[in-house]
């Protein structure tokens, strides 16, 4: 388990908002407000989100299948054409401004990145991010006509001319939802909007007269000297993003312009300062960062296991067999117990593999959760030390969730350890667990969980508190990676598991922690619908496994049992032995993930072909992922890679006599 502790660059101890950790890389991706859409190398479009259905203004129907280069207008489509050679070469665009056509014919400033999709070393299409920037451009274009009428207004002799141009300047400047701050050379502010007072909280009063470096965190003490250095050498300051400092001690991000403000004969005297916030936009981009980064992850912990516990199918399997033929007082009937023992440590690592990667759910029914936790308290005393105090406060009105009782038991207990081992072991501390019920509104999701895909209603909650030794937000970052720990030896899966169980549940987990203060973790998981049974419906008789142990093994078991068995390598072999011998087959053992035609591709024509019989899935992956990728209908019973040969028949003999 993970016992985090404060590194070098702990930020001071103000509360922050908690950190939510999701591994759904769709929903973010959706949610964003830029336009992002693939294309494969000709152009075509193959994915659009709602930001660029917000951008553009055309949907997703409407714009799946048409040229990428139909968004381009007549005067940049030599452009579209320019970017989508570079992608073939390999290469991509970053931050490209350009224009780019609406529904409509409207003209939309857009800063653009374009990067290729791989497949290996293959590119085999692109990815196109926009960021609408016309709001920017606007505020630009008002910026250069504030210093054109500051600069015009020193000409104007006429009073209302005058008095009309400071008119106008004043709307500009106070009409703006950024922050329009002038300055003279040495930095004194001279002029502060509404707009500065809403991004840095200081009003006008409080501002006006004061360097402008108060607004400047610690780590950027040097810029604005660098800033004003630039603008007496008369040399340019490019746009950049930086960071602030609000008034009430927040650090914010900002998109920064600077511009010279000169006098009638041309010399520099000052300048104007325009700050856009761009804190959310960060946050956003380091969330899909990270989303990114942690489905990769999930994707190849979850292939490690599939392939794995196809390997340990015929290991448990044949040592399985082995002890049935064996007598009962043979000497090596302790040797076979090893090897079962080993190759089951195995497949519960693979177990966690999978809980991480969002597949590990194995039995779904309903799960009380005040119940779950009493049962374990007993446990969790046993495994901690004992300077750790455990305290229970549950308020025994949460409700049921639909889910694995083994999976959630695996996530809580996860949480609690990592709260005592925060503790350590050289003073004294407390974890405590409470649970209730919440009920969310539309109104509470998009104020609490705005990033998150959860739907009205009632919610158990659980939240796991400790007063540890905190983290920093460079730890916060990674606890949730496999295999990161801040401890000198384990395996670093403990979060990881817990996160993949909580998103694996349609749930959402976050973490609230400052050094040397301890840690919260709050999971909600929506409540059971209705109390239900899980049913399951089963099959069998013809193998269909693309790994040579499997089939073997499973061949050997059945026939052992009086069964006679025919075999198939891929989904395409099995259709056509049901074909040949249909009048045979009574049921059918069929895995889920094959070359040439997998399972589901399988299954669907076998139906179509007529084919009834019981189909028992076997998978190194779980029952849940199966169901969602063959439906209710299509999947009558599951048994899960690695099995033994009484397993793989009690199965096989119980859907046979519901017959």
């Amino acid at each position: 388990m993970l016992a985090a502790q404060p590194g070098k660059n702990s930020p001071s101890n103000r509360k922050r908002e908690p950190q939510v950790c999701r591994l759904d890389l769709p929903a973010v991706v959706e949610d964003s407000p830029d336009a992002i859409f693939c294309m494969d190398l000709a152009g075509s479009i193959l994915s659009w989100n709602c930001g660029a259905t917000a951008i553009y203004g055309y949907t997703a129907e409407e714009m799946l299948g048409r040229p990428a280069c139909a968004l381009a207008p007549l005067d940049r489509a030599e452009e579209e054409h320019a970017i989508l050679q570079s992608i073939r070469g390999g290469r991509g665009v970053r931050n490209l401004e350009t224009v780019r056509a609406g529904k409509g014919g409207t003209r939309i400033e857009v800063s653009l990145t374009v990067s290729p999709i791989r497949q290996g070393k293959r590119v085999v299409g692109a990815r196109s991010i926009a960021r609408d920037i016309s709001e920017r451009k606007r505020l630009e274009s008002a910026n250069a006509q504030l210093i054109a009428l500051i600069e015009s207004s020193e000409k104007i002799t006429d009073r209302r001319r005058l008095e009309a141009a400071n008119a106008q300047l004043a709307a500009i400047v106070q009409s703006s939802e950024d922050a329009i701050v002038s300055k003279d050379l040495t930095g004194t502010i001279q002029t502060w909007n509404t707009g500065a007072e809403r991004v840095y909280g200081w009003a006008a009063e409080e501002a006006i007269g004061r360097n402008i470096s108060f607004l400047l965190p610690p780590a950027r003490a040097n810029e604005e000297q660098e800033i004003l250095a630039t603008l007496r050498r008369g040399e340019r300051v490019e746009h950049f993003e930086t960071t602030r400092l609000r008034k009430d001690g927040q650090l914010i991000d900002v998109s920064l312009g600077i511009s010279p403000i000169r006098d009638a004969e041309g010399r520099i005297t000052g300048a104007s300062h325009v700050a856009r916030d761009v804190t959310e936009h960060k946050r956003f981009e380091l969330q899909m960062q990270q989303a990114q980064r942690l489905e990769s992850l999930g994707v190849l912990a979850g292939g490690i296991a599939h392939d794995f516990n196809n390997l340990l199918t015929g290991v448990i399997g044949n040592a399985s067999l082995i002890a049935e033929l064996l007598p009962p007082c043979d000497p090596l009937h302790p040797l076979v117990e090893e090897v079962t023992t080993a190759a089951e440590r195995a497949a519960a690592l693979t177990a966690q593999l999978l809980a991480y990667s969002g597949k590990g759910q194995f039995v779904i029914g309903p799960v009380e959760i005040d119940r779950l936790i009493g049962e374990i308290s007993g446990m969790v005393k046993a495994a901690i030390s004992k300077n750790v105090t455990f305290v229970l406060d549950l308020h025994h009105d949460a409700p049921p969730v639909e889910g694995d009782r083994t999976q959630i038991h695996q996530l809580i207990m996860n949480l609690i350890l990592n709260g005592a081992e925060a503790i350590g072991e050289d003073r004294p501390g407390s974890v405590w667990v409470t649970t209730e019920s919440r009920v969310l509104d539309e109104e509470a999701i998009r104020d609490s969980f705005p990033a998150e895909r959860l739907s009205p209603g009632e919610y158990a909650a659980i939240q796991v508190r400790d007063n540890g030794c905190g983290m920093d937000e460079e730890t916060k970052a990674k606890i949730f990676e496999p295999f990161f720990t801040t401890k000198f030896l384990g395996r670093g899966l403990g979060l990881a598991a817990a996160l993949g169980i909580v998103n694996a549940h349609k749930g959402v987990i976050r973490v609230d922690s400052t050094p040397g203060e301890g840690t919260r973790f709050l999971v909600l998981l929506p409540a059971s619908a209705t109390a239900r049974r899980s049913k399951h419906s089963v099959s069998t008789v013809l193998v269909v496994d693309d790994e040579e142990i499997v089939r073997k093994t499973a061949k050997v078991c059945l026939e052992k049992h009086g069964y006679r068995v025919l075999t198939a390598a891929n989904g395409l072999e099995a259709v056509e032995r049901f074909r040949e011998r249909v009048a045979e087959i009574d049921a059918m053992i069929l895995d889920l993930t094959m070359p040439v035609m997998g399972g589901e591709e399988a299954l669907r024509r076998l139906r179509e072909a007529g084919a009834n019989m019981p189909v028992i899935l076997s998978s190194g992956y779980t029952e849940a992922d199966a169901r969602r990728r063959f439906g209710a209908n299509g999947l009558a019973t599951y048994v899960q890679k690695p099995y033994t040969s009484a397993q793989l028949m009690e199965k096989l003999e119980s859907v046979l006599r519901k017959r």
